[in-house]
Order: C-alpha cells, then structure tokens, then sequence
C-alpha cells in the first residue's frame, strides 16, 4: 500500500486471499507508548523489547519500532481500525506480559492497543480495505515458487503457480519484498496456520541467499501442546501463572 501511494507500480502475490493472511488470527494487541492508560516512553518500550530479547536483538531495529510505533497506531487509527476506546475516547490499551515502566524499576505498562480480543482481524481488513483506494495489482491465490536470479546474482522477478488453473506464470520485477510469514508448520505442534510453512524462506535459500538468524522461530509460549491452538498472551498481563506437568 505504501509502495502504490507513493507512485510505484507494485504488485501482491499471495496464496491466500488477502484477508485471510495469518495476521487474521493475531488477537492481543500492538505495543506502543501512546500514554493513553498511564504515563509512558518509548525508550521504556525499547528496554522491554531488548531486554525480552535477552538482548540478542538488533537493538538498531527496536530502536526504530518502538519509537515509530505510537505514529503507526495512529496512523492506523486514521485509515478506521476499530479500536477499542477509554471512557474519554482514547485508544484503549490492556496490559501484556513483559511489558514494564521505567526501564523495568516501575510497575506493569498498560502499552497494548487492541480492537477487542480480535485486533489481527481488525487490522488486515482495515490495511486491506485501504490498499485498494490505490492503484495495487492483487495476484490472489498465486503461489510463488521461485526468485529469478540473474548472471550477476540480482534477482530480477519470480515465478509462480496459479492455484486455480495450474497454470505457470513469470513475473519481471525491479525489486522484490519478501513477506511471506513464518515457518511453525515445520514442528510438529505450533500455533501457526497450516499456511506458514516458510516458502520465502526456502526461495531465498534456494536462490543462494542468505535466511538472517535462523534460530529465532517465533513460538507461543502459552501453545496447548499437540493440539495447536492457543491462550492470548492477554492473560499473562493480567496476572497469569504458567505451571508445567511437574
């Protein structure tokens, strides 16, 4: 969407209709220190982030995430995510886990803006919706098998699968964005979609790029073993205490 407002001409492929993106199923929230709740910073926030990392994080990164994300909310707000709101109005934020005031010496932030315990549906059709007051060309249920490299190495397009017919198609592009989701449907049990199963990952890696820490895989650590669903981090801003069998 950013890419067509600013006048290039820019193409999606996806596997899956648009709005039905992993990011559908995101319920907790977006950290930012908008202050609605209590007094925050987005240096608090930074520490948070580094710290949850065990400051293994390109801290450069979080550093631009957390002090960008209050403007990326409202943002967000301006193109009419359905925010839940304080009794003043604000955007509502609820507590997480993992989430301090004063580098970690305060009490619990209050920092998560949330549509309800739905905030990933909200967000993908508002984002959704939006991109198409601009000129974006959707390849919906395309599924994108290969980079196209060039003699020099640059990758100058890709190929790709339209699911409905089967038929084989090449697209030549100047530059490419991969944002293909995460790899959980490669463990056995996960929380992910059956979707996530790291296609970009492995088009990169086949095309002889480099995949940047690969020992970061995102999990959930309130995932109901084998079965594959899971409890909102919510709760553990709430005051949840996880046990193990023992």
């Amino acid at each position: 969407m950013g890419l067509s407002e600013s006048g290039f001409r820019t193409a999606c492929i996806t596997k899956l209709f648009p709005t039905r993106s992993h990011t559908v199923a995101a319920q907790g929230g977006v950290n930012a220190a908008l202050g609605n709740m209590t007094v925050d910073d987005w240096r608090w926030h930074m520490y948070d982030t580094v710290k949850g990392s065990d400051w293994l994080g390109d801290q450069d990164a979080i550093h631009y995430m957390c002090r960008e994300a209050p403007k990326a909310v409202l943002e967000l707000e301006e193109f009419g995510l359905p925010f839940s709101r304080t009794d003043e109005g604000k955007i509502y934020q609820r507590a997480f886990g993992g989430q301090s005031l004063e580098y970690g010496k305060g009490s619990q932030a209050y920092r998560c803006a949330c549509a309800a315990d739905r905030t990933g549906h909200a967000m993908l059709h508002t984002l959704y919706g939006r991109s198409l007051a601009f000129d974006t060309t959707y390849f919906i249920e395309y599924f994108a098998l290969d980079l196209i490299m060039d003699y020099e190495g640059k990758c100058v397009g890709v190929i790709c699968l339209n699911m409905e017919d089967g038929t084989i198609h090449r697209i030549n592009t100047t530059n490419i964005i991969l944002a293909t989701g995460g790899c959980g449907r490669t463990f056995f049990s996960c929380t992910s979609a059956h979707t996530c199963t790291g296609d970009g990952n492995a088009m990169a890696m086949r095309a002889g790029l480099a995949n940047q820490d690969p020992e970061f895989v995102h999990f959930h650590p309130t995932g109901i073993y084998g079965a594959g669903c899971l409890i909102t981090e919510g709760t553990r801003g709430e005051g949840e205490i996880m046990r193990n069998s023992k």
